[in-house]
């Protein structure tokens, strides 16, 4: 079976990350996000699956010539303009010959593929949407059914008055190539707001797949630090790279750690990292590969990417620091900040209350307190 991975987006909310890296590519415990949409849709019996990419292509480029993982034939089509969720499955549509699976490339999730598309068969369904239950329904697409599991309508973002059912589309489809024609060629168009009430409208048999599956859209930066907390607690089951020096607590290759230094799990920290005298590391954290964590330093809550140099005594929670970053002595970054690529910090600035700052700034010490 194929499947398409929507990949194409500009990532927005997640910026100043996804300034220099698509969201699909951003590291989830050190590894793209992308390659746990790739190892589900495995898992499944997904033999060939077409990333369609649009923002930063170069990265899914390389990432596509790289990739011997699961055994899959994986390729790239590339969109010269954005053509949305349906349009961008629309520009494949050649290679599509059977039944097909579509799937955001946002998604983290756990659903069983497999029975998701037996249910799509027995059905005899021109397409099954995958939903979820959420608790605040009004900010995504609701999916109300009748009692055979068909869609009764679609309301997109729906004020709380509309509201009649806490499903939601899950960003998970099974079509029949046959519904790709119903949309048009070339547009900007979406399976939402377009293909989806249009099948609805013509009477074609399209049905919902309720499912209470693991689900979160990492599309902001509270849900993407969401994202590794979970899978650090395990909440997806999912093995982590690393050797396990001791519980909830996972190593990579010749990083050295002070025997001075506290650290309550659960923590990934990757390859070539140096943990120096009594620093602090207070899980759910990720490092990645080639960071120093400096004398006194405290880290809680946090994702560090690659290549991060935390300086004395700096503290760090609940927050994101991109890329090769430069955090000064006495350095505070609380609250959800995000931090983009390769940008210094200098000594005793206080970065709190969700700041977000743009790759390659350089602040000054003691520019910002709060």
């Amino acid at each position: 079976m194929k499947a398409v991975i929507l990949v194409g987006g500009l990532g927005t909310r997640l910026q100043p990350l996804t300034c220099t890296i698509p969201k699909p590519m951003l590291p989830l415990l050190n590894k793209p996000f992308i390659e746990y949409v790739i190892g589900l849709l495995a898992e499944h019996g997904v033999t060939e699956i077409i990333l369609s990419v649009g923002y930063l292509p170069t990265m899914f480029q390389d990432f596509v010539a790289d990739f011997s993982k699961f055994n899959v034939k994986l390729d790239y089509v590339r969109e010269s303009e954005p053509l949305g969720t349906c349009g961008a499955v629309k520009n494949v549509e050649h290679l599509l010959d059977d039944t097909f699976i579509v799937f955001n490339g946002d998604i983290l999730t756990n659903l069983n593929i497999s029975h998701l598309i037996e249910y799509h068969q027995a059905k005899k369904a021109m397409a099954t949407i995958a939903l979820t239950s959420v608790e605040d329904p009004t900010m995504y697409g609701l999916v109300p059914l009748n009692s055979d599991g068909h869609v009764e309508e679609f309301l997109e973002k729906p004020s709380w008055d509309e509201v009649t059912t806490d499903l939601v589309n899950a960003g998970t489809y099974v079509l029949e190539p046959e519904a790709l024609s119903y949309a048009p060629k070339g547009e900007n168009y979406s399976f939402e707001r377009g293909l989806f009430p249009t099948l609805l409208e013509k009477g074609l048999p399209i049905y919902g797949f309720p499912s209470s599956a693991y689900w979160i859209d990492i599309g902001t930066p509270q849900k993407y630090l969401k994202a590794h907390c979970d899978l650090l607690d395990g909440r997806l089951g999912t093995a982590l790279d690393g050797l396990k020096i001791r519980p909830r607590v996972w190593f990579g290759k010749n990083t050295k750690v002070s025997k001075t230094a506290s650290l309550f799990g659960p923590i990934l920290i990757g390859d070539n990292c140096q943990i120096d005298d009594n620093a602090n590391l207070v899980g759910p954290i990720s490092v990645g590969s080639g960071c120093q964590v400096a004398k006194g330093a405290r880290i809680e809550n946090s994702i560090i990417l690659d290549g991060c140099q935390i300086g004395k005594s700096a503290v760090i929670k609940s927050s994101i620091l991109a890329n090769k970053i430069t955090i000064g002595e006495k350095v505070h970054i609380e609250e959800t900040s995000v931090l983009g690529e390769s940008m210094r910090v200098g000594k005793e600035n206080w970065l709190k209350r969700g700041i977000r700052v743009w790759p390659g700034t350089s602040i000054e010490p003691g520019t910002i307190r709060f």
